[in-house]
């Protein structure tokens, strides 16, 4: 363990015995991924200018891109590098993240390698989305989409704030649009519109409005909202938020669900969970969430014209890996392969001599996200079904297919 990872523990590790309920307050990206270096605390709008980007080389890819480009909108589960370029605690920039990615290097996605647009990217014929802060303004570097995700971002505005620097749903939106006028400024309306309408829009988010929000009780918002109402309001915000979406020419989303965060290694460490028993409360608010954005992207389906809009319950697919982890190649369920403490969800992954060796027979990389090894069964499951259907009402190879009629 090197130097600054040790005098980062020895500053955290009397924080969490004399206050252990702290790392409520500091969950999943700050304990997952700290940054020791100097940050950036400049606006949001532009990268530091010190900064050398180098996008990750995509694998060759072998036949046409099946749709022009794939754009990404969410937080941490899908964010390839946006928080590289904010003042943030929320950061995946050094290893052991990255370790097993192409390049071996950390690039910014909270995982060991590969997250789901990854390969999902390449099912389409795309090469890695590049994250929107990272681009050079050229229209070569954002025809073929954008990565606007931002590790500690939620359907609320300030939700994961305690962590430094991110971008909002909201915000996200706003750059959305402004690719888009740049686009049209570039090519003109008529081939701007037709570029958009065609491109696959995915959407993962909502998982810190609970961690660094409802449960938290910010604003003691436990007293205002039941988890029900909690959950209704989010499913309306992202209902609103779509049909910005749509208005602008958007026509195929793809809607992810939350996953389990009550299995998560983090709460069964905070919840003293024995045997990989995942924490009911936290799991049924989750459930309930996914409930509500199904039924509101059916809603939204109904009210929007030519719309192809697909919910992927990503509850229902980590469940089926958890309970099958046999069949799947997984004899770790409930420890994370990098961290502290019971379940290694106690300290969070800062050192490459904290990670486990073998990545591959764990489901978690860290206190809160996945390996990519389950990152691919849910891509796989996104794209086609592959080990289990979790989309609604058709997966992403069927919409594709739909629209090529």
């Amino acid at each position: 363990m090197d130097s600054s990872a040790i005098y980062t523990l020895l500053i955290l590790i009397p924080i969490f015995f004399l206050n252990p309920t702290l790392s409520l307050e500091y969950p999943e990206e700050l304990i997952n991924g700290i940054h020791l270096g100097p940050i950036n605390d400049g606006p949001l709008s532009s990268p530091p200018k010190s900064r050398t980007v180098a996008f990750p080389p995509s694998p060759t890819l072998n036949f046409p891109p099946l749709v022009p480009a794939l754009f990404v909108l969410g937080d941490s589960t899908v964010d390839c590098g946006t928080n590289n370029f904010l003042g943030t605690l929320a950061r995946a920039d050094r290893l052991p993240y990255g370790r097993d990615f192409d390049t071996h290097h950390p690039t910014g996605r909270f995982c060991n390698g590969r997250i789901p647009v990854d390969y999902l990217a390449l099912r389409l014929g795309l090469p890695f989305v590049p994250t929107y802060l990272g681009q050079t303004g050229s229209i070569e570097d954002m025809i073929q989409g954008l990565n606007y995700a931002s590790a500690g971002a939620g359907i609320i505005f300030s939700s994961g704030s305690e962590l430094g620097q991110h971008i909002s749903l909201v915000q996200q939106i706003q750059q959305v649009m402004d690719t888009f006028q740049q686009f049209i400024m570039s090519m003109g309306e008529d081939e701007a519109y037709d570029l958009v309408s065609k491109s696959i829009f995915y959407i993962s988010i909502g998982t810190n409005d609970y961690i660094h929000y409802y449960l938290r009780n910010v604003s003691s918002v436990q007293s205002l909202y039941l988890p029900w109402s909690f959950n209704q309001f989010l499913a309306h915000t992202m209902k609103l938020e779509i049909k910005n979406l749509y208005n602008a020419n958007v026509r195929n989303v793809v809607v992810m669900g939350l996953a389990p965060i009550g299995c998560a290694p983090y709460y069964l460490w905070l919840h003293n969970r024995k045997n990989g028993q995942c924490v009911e409360m936290i799991n049924n608010m989750v459930l309930e969430f996914n409930f509500a954005m199904r039924f509101t992207v059916e809603e939204l389906t109904k009210e929007l014209p030519d719309a192809n809009i697909i919910f992927c319950d990503a509850f229902e697919g980590s469940m089926d890996i958890i309970k099958n982890n046999d069949r799947y190649g997984f004899n770790v369920t409930d420890d994370a392969c990098c961290g502290l403490g019971r379940h290694r969800g106690w300290i969070m992954c800062i050192s490459p001599d904290m990670a486990c060796n073998n990545t591959s027979n764990h489901i978690w990389w860290d206190q809160f996200h996945p390996t990519d090894a389950v990152n691919e069964i849910l891509a796989d499951n996104v794209w086609s079904g592959l080990h289990t259907s979790m989309c609604y009402p058709m997966n992403l190879e069927d919409m594709i297919a739909q629209n090529a009629k």
